[in-house]
């Protein structure tokens, strides 16, 4: 099997390619399912509405039942994995948990935004993991190239002042108040932020076109404000 091939089948399994790397020690890759250590890893996800728009039309989306994005993952990559030969890797299996994020900086061109955010060039700040394909097999693809973080020519920095509950600042970048953050979805006044998605991220300009639809948006805001009330029970 080829890189190329490889890349065909996840995009016919309507989820988005999301760069690849060969792991070193410090990316504590676990063992494959067969034991043997990953020479290749394979991240996929969702950018903008691609993968989204296959999740949404599946059973899980519809069934009623909990955590419907995490058992629909596990069942598109699961299935890959077993169809491809590889081993899946969940961002949402834990502990122990992996480090995504530096599995993410690894094969995509990758920067900390003052959000806390991982930032993509093209993508912006509308992009997300799903889970990782690791093959023992070492696909041949050209290195990551450098490339500058957009938020370093962003003078205005208009995601900072754009939260209407202040939960980021800039002398506090890359960390979110979760507190204000929840008390502020809490109250009735919130419904901009929870029905269309965070106020600030959307007012960074990069990626702007691959915005997230609404139903993606209120989506994400729903399970973000679950968590929220998890960590506080």
């Amino acid at each position: 099997m080829s890189l190329e091939e490889l890349q065909v089948a996840v995009t016919a399994a309507g989820i988005a390619w999301r760069g690849a790397f060969h792991p070193t020690s410090d990316d504590h890759v676990p063992p494959l399912a067969n034991k043997c250590p990953a020479a290749t890893v394979v991240l996929l996800g969702f950018t903008g509405e691609m993968g989204w728009n296959t999740f949404a039309a599946a059973p899980e989306a519809r069934d009623g039942n909990s955590d419907p994005l995490d058992r629909w993952s596990r069942r598109v990559i699961g299935g890959l994995a077993h169809a491809l030969g590889g081993t899946a890797f969940y961002p949402f299996a834990g502990p122990p948990w992996i480090s995504f994020q530096r599995w993410a900086q690894r094969a995509e061109p990758l920067h900390h935004s003052p959000l806390g955010v991982l930032i993509h060039p093209r993508w912006g700040l509308w992009h997300s993991y799903r889970g990782a394909l690791a093959f023992a097999e070492r696909f041949d693809f050209a290195p990551l190239p450098p490339q500058a973080s957009p938020c370093e020519s962003c003078a205005a920095k208009p995601c900072l002042s754009a939260c209407p509950a202040s939960a980021f600042s800039p002398v506090a970048q890359q960390r979110l108040d979760t507190a204000k953050c929840g008390d502020h979805l809490a109250q009735g006044a919130s419904g901009e932020c929870r029905d269309h998605g965070c106020l600030a991220r959307r007012a960074c300009p990069v990626g702007a076109e691959f915005i997230y639809s609404a139903a993606q948006a209120a989506f994400h805001m729903n399970s973000f404000r679950r968590h929220l009330l998890s960590r506080n029970e």
